[in-house]
């Protein structure tokens, strides 16, 4: 993953408001806000596959598990700034899927990670292969279907 990734480089954004609620004392952006930001856009990512979670992944046997999260913090977002959430998935593996994220402000990128999921039964929490018509979905949609 590169520190900071190019805007032209993800398929999927999503752009959405800073909320004052969002702010802390310095008047940027809480540093927590920005994983639900990452959640925002890994929710829109489900919707523009065609396949929004969970109702997805039901029946499957399986269900996804977040591993690993990293962000990267290069610059501030502050209140009732426009931030675009870009997102891609980057790797996907037998049970697992990484996705790339990058948060923007005018092309300008704020915020880089990525977010590991793995693909495992709910209850034994065991992996699982990733659902074929997951991977496919995905696959179609980052080669531009």
């Amino acid at each position: 993953m590169k520190d900071t990734p190019e805007l032209a480089g993800f398929r999927l954004r999503h752009t959405l408001r800073v909320r004052w609620a969002e702010v802390d004392a310095q008047n940027i952006v809480f540093n927590g806000h920005y994983l639900t930001y990452f959640d925002i856009g890994i929710t829109e990512y489900w919707r523009a596959i065609g396949l929004p979670y969970p109702e997805s992944i039901a029946g499957t046997g399986g269900d996804l598990f977040a591993v690993r999260s990293v962000i990267n913090y290069h610059a501030s977002a502050r209140f009732d700034e426009f931030l675009d959430i870009a997102v891609c998935a980057a790797k996907l593996g037998n049970s697992s899927m990484t996705f790339e994220i990058g948060i923007f402000r005018d092309g300008e990128c704020l915020i880089s990670g990525e977010v590991v999921y793995v693909n495992a039964d709910p209850e034994s929490r065991t992996s699982r292969r990733l659902p074929e018509k997951l991977r496919q979905a995905i696959e179609n949609y980052e080669a531009g279907g």
